[in-house]
This record gives structure tokens, sequence and C-alpha cells, in this order.
């Protein structure tokens, strides 16, 4: 074939220009690189690859390519990725890359010639592109995990609040700018990988998150109840979060502190699943503060500690909003059996439900008792 070879060496020049050309034309990756790029280093690469075909051809019989044309592809695979070229790109310039020079055989070599050729050059298709896909998934998977160490060192150093423009710089992150903090709760831990690209998708932008200790940042001000809501559908199961915004990086570490401060409130007071912000839970957050106040309101509580269905009922009446009907119903009694039970409720606590500063109260001692836990667990009886 050395006669097809020299036909084939003679046209490589022009044909290298043409394989730049298409693939700049059907690839959206090499179409959006300079010109200067193009015909550089993506026109040397394409040559390197002609020459690799070339001395197939010419060699003939045997291993269409040996060991060494092997690892430069491999190589050149693993600098591609490195370079954060996309894999579908690489790909398509190999395909575009064989289908050029058939179209070039078809046109040089003599009928005889054209089934051998057609041959070498499957043959080294075959060979090269499980080694140039691996090489980049291999090269891809390596910078995917230096990308994450990186990023968990600087979401680290953000809620730390400690220097973070290198490791920003290092992450290819811009993270000046309003951050919503969001801190999570799951009620089975669900998979990192799958949470990640939840929240990915949903930002439509890598989100820096902490899967050990379960907390976010998501850029802008971004619509976190929406996000928590497909989240839940992404995972599957009820999920709890609390988001407390931050005006810009130096803020981070106060709202993160507040994100998991509501939070902890959610889970103790055994909130439903949802999102939840500090103003949500305010007087929650008053009240739990520690001291003699929230034992004292707890206390006011105790004497219902052996009438658990009346402490039951004051609970879902406050829950329902005062609501005597809606109470009712929930706990499928009659309206005067809900008369009946919030008087003893008056007549234990002294504290009268009618009373507007009276059931304020009433419903505060609740959510000291639920902080504080009740301060005399006795036996229970039933009730009515």
């Amino acid at each position: 074939m050395s006669d097809l070879h020299a036909r084939m060496a003679a046209r490589v020049g022009d044909l290298t220009g043409v394989v730049v050309a298409r693939c700049a034309a059907e690839s959206p990756y090499y179409g959006a690189l300079p010109r200067a790029t193009l015909q550089g280093e993506v026109a040397r690469s394409i040559a390197a690859v002609h020459a690799l075909l070339l001395r197939a051809l010419r060699d003939g019989g045997g291993e269409p390519m040996g060991p060494g044309d092997l690892t430069r592809l491999v190589e050149w695979s693993a600098r591609r990725a490195e370079e954060r070229v996309p894999l579908e790109a690489v790909t398509a310039a190999y395909l575009i890359g064989a289908e050029a020079w058939w179209q070039t055989l078809t046109e040089v070599a003599e009928p005889g010639e054209l089934a051998g050729a057609g041959g070498r050059l499957l043959a080294c298709l075959h060979a090269a592109l499980p080694a140039v896909v691996l090489a980049h998934q291999n090269a891809r998977e390596q910078l995917h995990s230096e990308d994450r160490r990186v990023r968990r060192a600087l979401l680290g150093a953000l809620l730390a609040g400690r220097p973070y423009e290198e490791l920003a710089g290092a992450a290819r992150v811009a993270v000046e700018g309003e951050y919503e903090v969001v801190a999570f709760a799951f009620a089975a831990e669900p998979p990192s990988r799958l949470v990640q690209s939840s929240l990915d998708a949903f930002t439509r932008s890598p989100v820096l998150m902490d899967h050990v200790a379960r907390i976010a940042l998501v850029p802008g001000r971004a619509d976190v109840p929406g996000l928590v809501t497909r989240l839940e559908k992404d995972v599957g199961q009820p999920v709890r979060a609390a988001a407390a915004r931050s005006a810009g990086p130096s803020a981070v570490p106060s709202a993160a502190e507040e994100a998991g401060r509501v939070l902890d409130l959610v889970l103790r007071l055994g909130r439903p699943p949802g999102c939840y912000r500090l103003d949500d839970v305010l007087l929650e957050h008053q009240l739990a503060r520690p001291g003699d106040g929230l034992v004292r309101l707890a206390a006011k509580l105790d004497p219902l500690e052996e009438h658990p269905y009346l402490l039951e009922t004051l609970r879902v009446f406050v829950t329902r909003g005062l609501n005597r009907r809606r109470t009712a119903a929930e706990l499928c009694v009659h309206r005067n059996t809900l008369d009946y039970r919030l008087q003893r409720v008056t007549a234990l606590t002294g504290l009268d439900l009618a009373v507007p500063e009276q059931a304020r109260l009433l419903q505060a001692a609740l959510v000291a008792r639920d902080l504080a836990g009740p301060s005399d667990t006795r036996g229970a009886t039933g009730g009515p």
C-alpha cells in the first residue's frame, strides 16, 4: 500500500483543514473556540492523529496501533479532559475525522485498495476509541475528585469566616454576592450524589454543599421552598430545611449559625416537613433561651400531666388557631366534649382560653414544654 500511503500523505494537509472546519461547524464546543485555537492546538492534534493513520496505512498487516501509539492517544485524551473538553466533543472529532479520512480514501484509492484501507481505518477506530473514552473518564473522575476537595475546602473557609479568595480561584467559583444558607434534615440519609444533583439541577449552577454537616450555600435569592419541594421529590422522602440570607461572603458564618438554630428548633418542636426561616419560629427561638423563665413557663402545664388527653386537646386547639370546629373534627369528638375538655384545662391551669392574654400564655407554655420537657412525668390517665 505504499502508493496509497503516498497519495494520502499528499492530501493530509488539506484534510486537516477540512476536519477542523467540520468540527467547528458541527460541534457546539469547537464552534465556540477562538479561531486561533482551532487553527493552532486543535489542528495540531488532528494532524497528529492523521500521522498515526498514515503509519497504520503504510505498515499494512499486524496491529493497527502499537502500544506507543495508544499511549499517545491516552495522554492526549487525558489532557483534553483536564482542559474541560466534553467527552462528546472529543468523540465527535474522532468520528468526523474518520468520515473525512474515508471520503478522501474513496477519492484517491484504486478499487483493489479500498477494502483493505477501510479495514485499517475501522481497526484503528476499534483500538483507539475505547482507550480514548476510558482515559477521558478516568481523568475527569480524578479532576472531579480534586474539584470536590477544593470546593469542600472553600465551603469550610466560608462557613468559618477564613480567607477564601485563593480557594475560590482554584475551584473556579465566584463567591461574591448574596447566598441563601440552607441547613437540611432528612428522615433517612439519601445518597450525597443524588442530593447534589437535585440542588444543581434546580439552581442550574453548582451548589456548594457539605454533605456531612448537611448545609449548602445557594447563590442569589433562590426559591428555597421550591428547592425543598424539588429535593423531596428527587430523594423520595420528607425534608426539613432552615434558610438564612447572607448579603455576602463575610455574613455566611452568622447566616449558617442562624439556619442551624432554626433547624434545631424545627426538629425539637416536631414541625412538619418544609422550609423555615427565623421569622417562622421567632417566638419559639426567644423561648428557647435557657433560664428560669422557660422552666416556669413550661410548669404552667404541670397540672395536665396526669390528663394527657387534655394536653393533647389543648395542643390541637392551639395548632388549629383556637378554632373549635376544626379541633373537634381532628380529635373526632363532639363539640360538647371539646368544650368540657377546654373547661377542664382552664380549671386545672387557672388560665382561661377565652381570655386572649391567657390563651397566648398557654400557647407559649406548650412551646416551652416542648423545648424544656415536662417538669414531672407521672402516670397517665384516660379521659372522656
